[in-house]
């Protein structure tokens, strides 16, 4: 009987602990597959905050990567597909401990450490250089071979890409059950 109880509580305590990550988890739809991100609410709350609102309403369904650096990063965010464009809602910087690595999702801005808004990107490899001054808020967890594979930009045009390829879609994990 006992034995029934610890499994009944490690299976009640499982399922609470998968339903909490839901709440911080993003599937980012590719061509080449799922790419599944957590958040970091605990190091970047509000941006976690506005991420979560974009997505809910379907802001990066279709938009481009529209500046993607081999062996640097992949880009995107931008409505107009060119890198001036944005939601209209700038998110205070809240950088943090959270490395610049391989997966590492942070938002872009401008000269402004406070004018992030909708772009972000994802590294290719470690950047430390960017540390401290770019606001990290998530990590891609599973299917970082299909960022990969996003279309490379031209390295004499700051990774500027022509015909781009696409986010299919970005939906929060705990609103794709």
């Amino acid at each position: 009987m006992k034995s029934f109880f610890k499994i009944l509580f490690f299976l009640l305590f499982v399922n609470n602990a998968m339903a909490q990550d839901l709440k911080n988890i993003i599937y980012l739809q590719l061509k080449d597959g799922k790419v599944v991100i957590e958040m970091k609410p605990d190091h970047a709350p509000k941006h976690v905050k506005r991420i979560k609102e974009l997505i809910s309403d379907k802001f990066y369904d279709g938009l481009v990567f529209h500046r993607v650096i081999e062996g640097f990063m992949a880009q995107t965010g931008d409505p107009q597909g060119n890198g001036t464009g944005g939601s209209g809602q700038n998110i205070p910087a809240e950088f943090n401990s959270l490395p610049h690595i391989k997966g590492a999702v942070s938002m872009a801005r401008a000269q402004d450490p406070d004018s992030a808004d909708s772009q972000f990107f994802i590294c290719f490899k470690e950047s430390s250089f960017l540390d401290g001054q770019y606001t990290v808020w998530g990590q891609v967890i599973e299917g970082m071979e299909f960022v990969d594979m996003i279309k490379k930009g031209d390295s004499s045009n700051n990774g500027a890409v022509n015909s781009p390829d696409k986010i299919i879609s970005m939906k929060l994990a705990e609103e794709s059950k």
